[in-house]
């Protein structure tokens, strides 16, 4: 049995710390963007299956979300108002120093006892970079900054005499002190980061922890864990992964269905149609044309990074078995967004949860 078979599937919820809820529709959806709100939800989802919580990053206004709180200072919040609960912040290289970061890191493994974690995000959004005045690159420079941006934070995270001399970033004898916490299972906080191009894949076979991939079919989902394991093998390494998916568990799967149609059909159609426009823009600028959102439909993109296509829509049985075929191909965790977060994520750890422990406890079973 591979090791993915045999741990439990983890969970970990996007934090709505941006306005607009998980939906870019004008559904009603009891969700807030505050920190009053998302207290509460951090301790809810950590009562309730939940192991970690990713907050977004947004700089100014975009795809429905006027209004934005900044992802580091709002992780660290959320962690300080939790005892368990992993908060991953979302960065920007280009907009961060990365040593000022893996200072700020270094300290917040610290204040939260190890419980604090970065998605390097390559960005997708030119006007974040253009209208802060950073200049703004094609598609295959953004990804290798982003690489020697994580080869910086693990070298100062690890070594007393930190050295690179990269393209984009530079050190010189550089000791962090104090390093972050030596913790067993982990050498440092951990990394996560995304995408669907080839050269989002074979950055993070080399030096991601984590690998968020888009929702997806599972054949689609496969084939990624694919050509990312494939790349961290040939550099002796190994990642692990995790999976986009938008969950409608109702009683009935016609009650989830019903949402599922609202929500396309209240769809705001003018925000929508714009990230499309930017999103395939950037991804047709790589060398094969393949990446994040390029076969993306409109009802894909009415949800962050095409939620529906992981097919976590009905009864909580359902779901349960659809979240399993996503671990038989290698997914390690879910990211979940939620139309109603305080009372979705309490009905997912009430209803969904216990069936899919009890179909991993049974499927350990057949192949022990």
């Amino acid at each position: 049995m591979n090791a993915t078979a045999e741990r439990p599937l983890r969970f970990a919820y996007w934090v709505p710390n941006v306005s607009g809820g998980l939906v870019v529709s004008n559904i009603e959806q009891r969700t807030d963007w505050g920190y009053d709100y998302n207290k509460v939800l951090a301790q809810l989802a950590e009562n309730n299956g939940f192991e970690y919580a990713l907050s977004q990053v947004r700089y100014i206004a975009s795809y429905g979300a006027a209004y934005q709180h900044e992802s580091t200072s709002f992780s660290l919040a959320l962690a300080l108002a939790t005892e368990r609960l992993k908060v991953i912040a979302a960065v920007h290289p280009g907009l961060w120093q990365p040593g000022v970061l893996a200072k700020w890191l270094a300290t917040a493994d610290h204040l939260t006892n190890g419980r604090i974690a970065t998605n390097v995000v390559s960005g997708w959004f030119k006007d974040e970079f253009t209208k802060l005045g950073e200049p703004w690159l094609e598609h295959g420079e953004r990804y290798r900054r982003s690489e020697e941006f994580i080869t910086y934070l693990k070298e100062i995270w690890t070594s007393e005499h930190a050295e690179i001399n990269g393209d984009f970033y530079r050190l010189h004898d550089f000791d962090l002190k104090p390093k972050p916490l030596d913790l067993p299972g982990r050498p440092h906080p951990e990394v996560f980061m995304g995408g669907n191009s080839t050269a989002a894949r074979g950055m993070g076979g080399r030096v991601a922890d984590w690998y968020f991939a888009n929702g997806n079919t599972p054949e689609g989902f496969a084939e990624q864990v694919h050509d990312v394991s494939s790349e961290a093998e040939a550099h002796g390494r190994s990642v692990r992964f995790g999976v986009n998916g938008f969950v409608i568990a109702r009683d009935t799967e016609a009650e989830a269905r019903e949402v599922l149609r609202e929500i396309i059909a209240k769809a705001d159609r003018e925000a929508v149609e714009g990230f499309g426009s930017a999103v395939k823009q950037a991804g047709q600028s790589t060398g094969d044309k393949k990446g994040m959102w390029q076969d993306s439909e409109f009802a894909d993109l009415v949800q962050y990074n095409d939620g529906f296509r992981t097919g976590l829509i009905g009864t909580p049985e359902q779901i349960a078995r659809r979240m399993l075929e996503y671990k038989k191909v290698g997914a390690d965790l879910v990211l979940c967004g939620f139309l109603h977060y305080h009372e979705d994520v309490v009905y997912f750890g009430e209803k969904v949860l216990p069936i899919l422990r009890e179909l991993e406890a049974t499927e350990a079973e057949l192949v022990a």
